[in-house]
């Protein structure tokens, strides 16, 4: 009663907004409560499926993503139950579907980090503040972003309004809540080596970190997020280098295999460089609003912070040197590249590889013999899928109709939904639907299983094929300085000729808002020219973006 008394204020506030309703879509609430007036009892359902119905229109109300990117993405993370924002402000909630988005990506990322010998430990929230002036670049990088402890106590108002910090608690030295844990990490570093035989250190930490933002954005920038960083030491350069190069060699893999986002692997040019760090390996991808996103980023960091930690080992030849470092990290942005890469006006569109339910199975019954024999069948089905391997879900939830369930396993992205009712029951029959083209069939059960298995990996490739054809028609070679202030606006990857200098980067970056994203390690544009803006000589051309 109290859902039918709902729905009815709603209409009408809805129908004073919006005038007259058609004809017979007035005649149908009328010709309800007729109904339930002869047969007393039917309208206890009634305002249930009716209220059924009008959830599942509003689940997929989206804004288009043609008319508001922005928007879109933001609709589309609160309704797909991925995340909303806190009470904190700056900070977010990664709501269940969200986290396990995040724990499959988790999963591959630590198998690849412990295949290529990296251990996992834990290093200290809070870092002491003399720590992040050890290292000038470092705290220079960092310093407008740091959130700072100050006491360690609370005590009762004396006019009974609440807690206030009691004076009398503040630290001898104020503490950094963690924006990364170079400092911390190297800190320890000092007492672990002593010499060669300690090395080299292949360490990666799973935390949470805080960088205060003035404008957050959910899972691509909030103030407070979840990441793994890896910090290694080593006994030359060389390995050192050769870790970091690595590591983007690995985060390149799970981003086109597993993500199934296409990526181009560069170099960060000094001024975009991690604070610190002497070389930044990155990996930048393409959203499809032609806005580039950094997936990814790895960093050679020389021995800066041996020297600033006095971390140092007596090599092979007896001599003492410092030790040579590198770090790298991946974050829950990655969520964010993920939505924004592959999803439409429909809602997510998950890459089988990550998505935390690959297959759901619906049933369509009128009786619950029906749902029985359905389910039967279908045990067998999710049994063997789940022999090869398949993460499969049966939703038989009787509370909730087929229809309102295909709009929200669509809205959620799940990549192929399999239907069966009584007549399927009867033709040994199944419906198939996949995500990513929205395309259906009916196919007999024999070999049901090995066939979703392949087209699971079908859609995968297929996702992947179509963000590279997005990104190959969006990206352009440009010469002039007038042609790219007229391109960029159309949302592109540009290649163009540089001059090498900060003043003409940053001379772009403020009239168009474009950065360079990276000097591409691909040799296709490295042919000599001259820079777009001033004429000089370039060695190559570099990849601009307005970016994320």
């Amino acid at each position: 009663a109290e859902a039918l008394i709902f729905f009815c204020f709603f209409s009408c506030i809805k129908a004073r907004k919006e005038g007259p309703l058609p004809r017979e879509e007035k005649k149908t609430p009328r010709k309800k409560k007729n109904r339930s007036k002869k047969e007393p009892g039917r309208h206890k359902a009634r305002p249930h499926t009716y209220h059924i119905t009008f959830m599942a229109k509003e689940l997929k109300e989206l804004t288009s993503k043609d008319a508001n990117y922005a928007q879109w993405y933001q609709d589309l993370v609160i309704k797909a139950g991925l995340a909303e924002n806190s009470a904190v402000r700056g900070c977010m909630v990664i709501k269940p579907y969200g986290y396990a988005i995040w724990e499959r990506m988790q999963r591959i990322l630590d198998d690849k980090f412990k295949e290529t010998g990296h251990e996992n430990a834990y290093f200290p929230l809070l870092i002491p503040k003399s720590f992040l002036s050890r290292e000038a670049d470092h705290v220079e990088g960092f310093a407008k972003e740091c959130a700072v402890v100050t006491h360690y106590r609370l005590k009762n108002a004396p006019d009974g309004s609440g807690v206030v910090v009691d004076p009398a608690a503040r630290l001898e030295e104020e503490l950094i809540i963690r924006p990364t844990s170079e400092t911390i990490i190297w800190n320890t570093y000092k007492t672990w080596i002593q010499s060669s035989r300690d090395l080299p250190i292949l360490v990666n930490q799973w935390a949470n970190v805080m960088r205060w933002e003035m404008r957050t954005r959910l899972f691509l920038r909030t103030a407070e997020f979840l990441w793994q960083e890896g910090h290694t030491a080593h006994a030359t350069r060389e390995e050192a280098e050769e870790e970091a190069i690595k590591m983007q060699g690995v985060y390149a893999d799970f981003a086109e295999n597993y993500m199934a986002v296409p990526v181009i692997r560069g170099v960060k040019t000094a001024s975009e460089r991690f604070a610190g760090a002497v070389e930044t390996y990155t990996i930048e991808a393409m959203m499809q609003d032609g806005k580039a996103l950094q997936a990814g980023t790895s960093h050679f960091l020389g021995q800066n912070f041996g020297r600033a930690f006095d971390v140092t080992f007596i090599d092979r030849n007896g001599k003492t040197d410092y030790a040579w470092a590198s770090s790298w990290g991946v974050s829950t942005r990655l969520v964010g590249a993920l939505i924004m890469a592959h999803s439409d006006n429909n809602g997510l569109v998950l890459p089988p590889h990550l998505a935390p339910v690959q297959v759901v199975i619906i049933p369509i019954y009128r009786s619950a013999e029906q749902l029985a024999a359905i389910s039967e069948k279908v045990d067998r089905i999710a049994a063997r899928l789940r022999e090869l391997g398949v993460r499969v879900k049966f939703d038989s939830d009787d509370t909730k109709k087929p229809g309102w369930k295909f709009a929200e396993y669509e809205l959620k992205g799940v990549p192929v939904r399999l239907a069966m009712g009584g007549r399927d029951l009867e033709n040994d029959t199944v419906e198939i639907m996949r995500r990513d083209t929205l395309e259906k069939e009916t196919r007999p059960c024999a070999g049901l299983e090995e066939y979703v298995r392949d087209l699971l990996e079908e859609i995968q490739s297929g996702i992947f094929r179509k963000a590279l054809d997005h990104r190959a028609r969006r990206t352009v070679r440009v010469d002039t300085y007038d042609e790219f202030k007229q391109r960029i606006e159309e949302g592109l990857f540009i290649m163009a000729h540089w001059d090498g200098t900060p003043e003409t980067e940053e001379r772009v970056k403020n009239e168009t808002k474009a950065t360079i994203r990276c000097i591409p390690l691909d040799t296709a544009d490295a042919e000599p020219g001259r820079c777009m803006v001033t004429g000089r000589p370039s060695a190559r051309r570099v990849l601009f973006a307005r970016a994320y």
